[in-house]
């Protein structure tokens, strides 16, 4: 079965950086776009970044700070997070659709950006 483990999460001051990780097994990884989404308190979850097939996409406000990049030899995604601010608090999922539209989600991973 599909199964997504998120890691990386904690603390961070403002202007930190962190590195999440997402381990993917249950299904051919190389062959489907892998995404990082993220809620935040009392919000809805928004997208963060994509990785398809050599390409990458990230909403506009996600621009510039956030860069997803992929391991396709060990499965894994990561996001790296540049100059993070107290607005990118929330928790941090990976996610991938299968070929039917089903979602797959990992637990999250909580963010934290505070002095």
């Amino acid at each position: 079965q599909v199964q997504l483990v998120e890691s990386g999460g904690g603390l961070v001051q403002p202007g930190g950086s962190l590195r999440l990780s997402c381990a993917a097994s249950g299904f051919i990884f190389p062959a489907y776009a892998m995404n990082w989404y993220r809620q935040a308190p009392g919000k809805g979850r928004e997208l963060v970044a994509s990785s398809n097939e050599g390409s990458t996409n990230y909403p506009d406000s996600m621009k510039g700070r956030f860069t997803i990049s992929r391991d396709n030899a060990k499965n894994t995604v990561f996001l790296q997070m540049n100059n993070l601010s107290p607005e990118d608090t929330a928790v941090y999922y990976c996610n991938v659709r299968s070929i039917h539209g089903i979602d797959y989600w990992g637990k999250g991973t909580l963010v934290t950006v505070s002095s």
